[in-house]
């Protein structure tokens, strides 16, 4: 790893960062698994079970403005060390409530406390690392994140019977608490390059969000890279379940082998990115064949039956990496001063996609379901909607092609 930083703080700056993203993934992804005591506790429908764990969502990407600003005028470390003290009161609130409303609060206080988990180290790494290895540190950072999903699969299902959620979520605040204090206290404060020249500071964000090819991205962010998620962090477990009939054990396993794929494709990413950019493949085209990919696979989802259906979501979560690689790419051809607003700008479309996508696939399979609480033909037909919509997504990121205003890497 070249970094402007002596190798061994490198290392120590990467790895505090990664543990809070870790920490920042696993919070985002745990429904999944525990959704069956949830919904059995709480008595709650398919549309409410999304609208509950889409909370994260709308108050992550409510935080992503400020975010922005704040990351830009006192740096990653401060930032990113009080709002992870938030998520921990969030787990709090969480793991102490008796009805959804509460719990629907403390997933919200969750979501605003992560939200700058993996935007504050992606600001700090362009200052503190090569330019060459940005993209690449991106996507081990991914892993980073992907590991802590795959620690709220079958570790998680295995902790049930003892701690039960509430445990899982009491536990989860004194580790975020630990995150804290090693970012805030371990690490150097990066260099400030506040975007004072680049205007006042929230109208900086028009310069952002005027940008054309920020938004040739951005649909992609929106409609592909947020469904993705929604799916990885909630329903992928339900479709387990209600359309493949699934016992727990089997959908716990099934979500391990997910975040499992979905980890090793981001380590594979990392390292083959440098040797795809020098034979010439290029960021939008890197990212249009993920999305091509996982179109034909969720199209296939859509239809598939049988013992070995399942493995068609493994083969999602391969594809669905190459979407990592478009925020970092868009978020350098934007000036330094702007680097957190840029990062912030285009993690807002993310995390409002997410919210959307998570809680109306939910609406959308309770109303196709015909009358079905778990009806597998809503989930199906609910599904090829979401084909649709992405498809549409792709045409814009494949045929628009605007070029970015500033040099921007491959």
């Amino acid at each position: 790893m070249t970094a402007l930083l002596p190798a061994g703080l490198a290392i120590r700056v990467f790895l505090a960062f990664a543990s809070a993203y870790f920490m920042s993934y696993a919070l985002r992804s745990v429904n999944a698994v525990i959704a069956p005591d949830l919904v059995a506790e709480f008595d709650l429908s398919n549309a409410q079970l999304g609208a509950l764990s889409s909370a994260y969502f709308l108050a992550f990407a409510a935080m992503q403005m400020p975010l922005g600003v704040w990351l830009d005028r006192f740096g990653s470390r401060r930032v990113d060390a009080a709002l992870l003290l938030v998520a921990a009161v969030g787990c709090a609130v969480f793991a102490t409530a008796r009805d959804a409303s509460v719990l629907w609060i403390g997933r919200a206080l969750i979501g605003i406390g992560v939200s700058g988990a993996l935007m504050a180290s992606l600001r700090a790494f362009r200052f503190w690392y090569a330019p060459a290895r940005q993209q690449q540190l991106a996507a081990w950072m991914l892993v980073a994140g992907t590991l802590g999903a795959l620690a709220t699969t079958v570790p998680v299902q295995l902790a049930l019977p003892l701690i039960g959620w509430r445990g899982v979520f009491g536990l989860s605040a004194v580790l975020l608490c630990a995150c804290s204090v090693a970012i805030r206290l371990q690490l150097p404060a990066e260099p400030m390059r506040a975007g004072h020249d680049e205007g006042p500071a929230w109208s900086a964000y028009r310069q952002v969000y005027g940008d054309r090819y920020f938004w040739r991205f951005g649909v992609i962010a929106f409609a592909v890279q947020s469904s993705f998620v929604a799916f990885q962090g909630l329903w992928i477990g339900p479709w387990l379940r209600s359309v493949l009939g699934m016992d727990a054990s089997s959908t716990a396993r099934v979500l391990f082998l997910f975040n499992l794929v979905l980890t090793m494709g981001y380590l594979a990413l990392g390292w083959s990115l440098p040797k795809l950019l020098r034979r010439g493949w290029t960021t939008p085209r890197l990212v249009a064949a993920g999305v091509s990919a996982m179109l034909c696979l969720e199209l296939s989802i859509a239809f598939a039956d049988g013992p070995y259906a399942w493995l068609l979501w493994l083969g999602l979560a391969l594809a669905a990496t190459a979407n990592s690689l478009a925020q970092t790419h868009v978020s350098l051809s934007f000036p330094a001063g702007l680097t957190g607003r840029a990062f912030t700008a285009y993690n807002l479309l993310s995390m409002s996609g997410m919210f959307l996508m998570q809680w109306l696939f939910g609406v959308v399979v309770d109303m196709m379901s015909a009358g079905g609480e778990h009806s597998a033909e809503g989930f199906r037909r609910a599904m090829l909607a979401w084909v649709a919509m992405q498809a549409m997504a792709l045409a814009v990121l494949v045929f628009w092609r605007v070029q970015p205003r500033g040099k921007v890497p491959a």
